[in-house]
């Protein structure tokens, strides 16, 4: 799927419990200025008023006629019929509101509203680290390619969309890739969020700090200090930091066993990344303990690092040797490593989720 050149446009919004941010795309870039209108949380007449305020806004600064309507909105919801659930974080919206067929009737448009998260691996799928991945695997002259992405958001929460073979897997009740349900490894009574979020490292900095929550440092503050660039109780802080890895990266290795796939992070607390992805890795790559004492490898993939030179090297590298052709004087290659590797986002989250949205609408209308 390449977008790049594609002439249709396409209006979008990035909805949170604060603003509605409006824009429009074309050519998988953003072809005007972001319009900010307040999101009226409470009130629901208020907040379909702005969004229908914000979206006509942009329809009447475009030069081309829009040909849909797509954008990522919280959930729970039926995300494919247009209707959103009861959500936390805009209270407004409460025992099913119909948004995609109200928008379709006031702008005459298809209108396709899918989970950021989702929208976030589409978009790394189509523009981001996949397509990087397979361009470096071609110039190394490596026979491997791969077509499947896990995209994880690390930030206020713990997000995930899967891309299977090029097209966005959402499941039956638009609930796949609800990786922050997963059980949490350090603590099996609760999800893996309460580890893999902000609230989560600061809650262990408190924790070891011996400090009240409400007087933990940022994500921010809490690297400064881990790094050294701040004063601050280090060894805190570099365990809270190890504890989100190990979480994480046991969370990541169950998704990976059944997707089989490269995974890509963005999100808030992405920027930490030297800190805690070596230790994810290392994570993933663990072993399990049969009754008898052997060892064997957690997973079926050896997990590379994508953001550590060496480790990038030898991924591209991979394990090629030329085999036979059975009755044949011919030979092919092999490359007989299974792996995978997990990346840092290159393009950036919220740009990832705009292009997610555009293409996914743009897939649509071509179907």
């Amino acid at each position: 799927m390449n977008f790049n050149t594609d002439k249709r446009t396409v209006m979008t919004l990035d909805a949170g419990g604060t603003n509605l941010v409006f824009t429009a795309m074309q050519g998988n870039e953003q072809v005007m200025d972001e319009i900010t209108l307040p999101s009226n949380a409470d009130n629901l007449d208020k907040c379909m008023s702005s969004i229908v305020d914000g979206f006509s806004q942009v329809k009447s600064k475009l030069k081309n006629k829009p040909v849909a309507i797509s954008f990522a909105f919280p959930g729970p919801a039926d995300y494919p019929n247009g209707i959103i659930g009861d959500l936390p974080n805009l209270p407004a919206f409460r025992g099913g509101v119909a948004l995609g067929p109200m928008l379709q009737g006031k702008f005459g448009l298809p209108v396709f509203i899918n989970n950021d998260g989702d929208l976030y691996a589409f978009g790394e799928a189509i523009a981001g680290l996949l397509p990087l991945i397979n361009e470096s695997l071609e110039k190394a002259g490596s026979v491997k390619r791969y077509k499947n992405l896990l995209g994880l958001t690390f930030g206020t929460g713990f997000g995930a969309g899967i891309v299977r073979d090029g097209n966005l897997f959402l499941g039956d009740n638009s609930g796949a890739g609800e990786i922050w349900l997963l059980r949490d490894k350090l603590n099996y009574n609760t999800h893996i969020e309460e580890h893999v979020s902000i609230r989560g490292l600061r809650k262990v900095f408190a924790r070891e700090a011996k400090i009240n929550f409400e007087d933990s440092p940022s994500p921010k503050e809490i690297y400064e200090i881990c790094t050294g660039k701040k004063e601050g109780n280090k060894e805190a802080a570099a365990k809270a930091y190890r504890e989100f890895a190990e979480a994480a990266g046991d969370a990541i290795a169950n998704a990976v066993t059944l997707i089989d796939g490269l995974t890509v992070i963005g999100g808030g607390l992405a920027g930490a990344s030297d800190i805690f992805l070596p230790r994810l890795v290392d994570e993933m790559n663990g072993k399990y303990t049969r009754p008898d004492g052997t060892q064997f490898r957690r997973l079926s993939s050896v997990v590379y690092n994508l953001e550590d030179e060496k480790q990038m090297l030898e991924f591209l590298k991979g394990k090629t040797r030329e085999i036979p052709v059975y009755g044949t004087d011919k030979k092919i290659k092999y490359d007989y490593e299974t792996r995978t590797g997990v990346g840092i986002s290159k393009i950036g989250t919220s740009k990832a989720i705009s292009i997610g949205a555009y293409a996914f609408a743009l897939n649509e209308l071509d179907k």
